[in-house]
């Protein structure tokens, strides 16, 4: 009876036993296989790479060293005009609504719409009549004014004579003067009457009051125009002379005030909304006595002759300002400049054709044709990268395929010409597999 107890104990220990041996082969058998599989894939694609595949790999490992194909530019000495910018208005210097001075009927109208006209040039004709009939009516009350004088003074001479005479009174010598006073008072009424009469019929031509062009006709002939229109008959402005107001930032105030102290004409150049394409030249006139607080600018007026009529009146104007020009400045294009962290950088060829990254210091704003001056670090004659500095870095060797703007003959795989015509892009030569 023990016994049949003590081995019913012991056979779930060994059941146990022989279980956990089966899993551990089971897992040694399954690692061991793994190993062997992925050691024996990777030697056989190690074996069995193509030669294509082979060669790729040099390929790559050969167009790290490859030259960069890039155009370049040698910096020089020349002298170097410091602007300065800002964006401007252009303002008439005199704009004038041309109003009719009395009422009547609108008879003539002699100027044509955007015609340049002259100071005391006849614009158009109101109906004379009715002012021609109040002078008439004013020339003939002087006349009788002018008679009744006269003959107060004829009597008032006889007076004198007989008052010396002693054959009247004292008084009606004093009386007789008396009127010969009044009448005199009438007469210079009545002239100021022919007068007023003369000057209505002179307001019935409307002449330019100003030198400038005439606008759009507000009024038609055949109309009874009045001193009160709003509108008026039409709008002359002044464009020659005409003048630009525009803004310059605070903090480039001070150098334009120490140069306008020394009593030098400052020229200023107008541009077109593109800033590409000059429009006139004039000179600085005048400087606001305030900083406009909400916007951080003053404001300056400039005068230009215009004598091409190429500006006109609430024109919008780039302004470029000569402050000052630097002598035998370091000068680059624009676009060879690059910036980091550190501030801005050339890439700069040594003679061994490899770039070196070369931080400077530039002047203060650019030249007409895009141009920058180089103040520190950069001398004339050395050649800068100017386009292909995407693909560049310290100690990289390039192939020139562009110098000064003129096409070089590159010494490795080089450029297939542009299909464009004026177009400086540089594109690789493709080769058909």
């Amino acid at each position: 009876m023990n016994q049949v107890i003590t081995q019913s104990k012991l056979q779930p220990a060994k059941t146990r036993r022989i279980f956990a041996a089966v899993m551990i082969l089971l897992i040694s058998c399954s690692i061991g296989g793994g190993a062997y599989f992925f050691y024996a894939s990777t030697g056989q694609d190690s074996k069995t790479d193509t030669p294509k595949e082979q060669s790729g790999r040099h390929s790559r490992h050969d167009d790290k060293n490859k030259p960069v194909v890039v155009a370049v530019e040698t910096a020089m000495k020349t002298d170097y005009p410091i602007y300065l910018t800002g964006l401007g208005t252009v303002t008439a210097l005199k704009t004038v609504t041309v109003h009719s001075r009395v009422d009547g009927e609108l008879m003539k109208v002699v100027f044509t719409e955007g015609q340049t006209v002259k100071q005391g040039d006849l614009l158009a004709e109101i109906d004379p009549r009715p002012f021609l009939v109040q002078l008439q009516q004013a020339e003939g009350q002087l006349l009788r004014d002018q008679a009744l004088l006269k003959n107060a003074e004829i009597d008032q001479k006889r007076y004198d004579t007989l008052l010396a005479q002693e054959s009247i009174a004292p008084q009606q010598t004093v009386t007789q003067q008396a009127l010969v006073k009044q009448y005199q008072g009438t007469v210079e009424m009545d002239k100021s009457q022919v007068n007023n009469a003369k000057l209505q019929l002179n307001y019935a031509k409307l002449t330019s009051p100003i030198s400038g062009r005439v606008g759009l006709r507000q009024i038609d002939q055949g109309n009874i125009i009045h001193a009160n229109d709003a509108n008026g008959l039409v709008v002359i402005t002044q464009l020659q002379p005409i003048s630009v107001v525009f803004t310059l930032p605070e903090d480039k105030v001070q150098p334009l005030t120490k140069r306008w102290r020394i009593n030098k004409p400052i020229v200023v150049y107008a541009y077109d909304r593109s800033g590409k394409n000059k429009l006139a030249e004039g000179k600085l006139t005048a400087i606001d006595n305030q900083i406009d607080p909400t916007t951080g600018t003053l404001k300056l007026k400039a005068q230009f002759e215009n004598n091409d009529g190429a500006l006109f009146a609430n024109q919008f104007v780039n302004i470029k300002m000569l402050l000052d020009t630097l002598q035998n400045a370091t000068m680059i294009s624009s676009a060879a400049i690059q910036h980091d962290t550190e501030g801005p950088f050339v890439f700069v060829i040594d003679q061994e054709k490899k770039v070196l990254k070369r931080h400077v210091t530039l002047g203060a704003g650019e030249t007409e044709d895009n141009k920058v001056a180089v103040l520190s670090n950069l001398d004339a004659e050395e050649m800068v990268v100017l386009k292909g500095t995407d693909h560049l870095k310290e100690d990289s060797l390039i192939d020139i395929a562009e110098k000064n703007g003129q096409a070089e003959a590159a010494t490795s795989e080089t450029l297939a010409p542009s299909k464009h015509k004026g177009d400086r892009k540089f594109h690789k030569h493709e080769k058909k597999s």
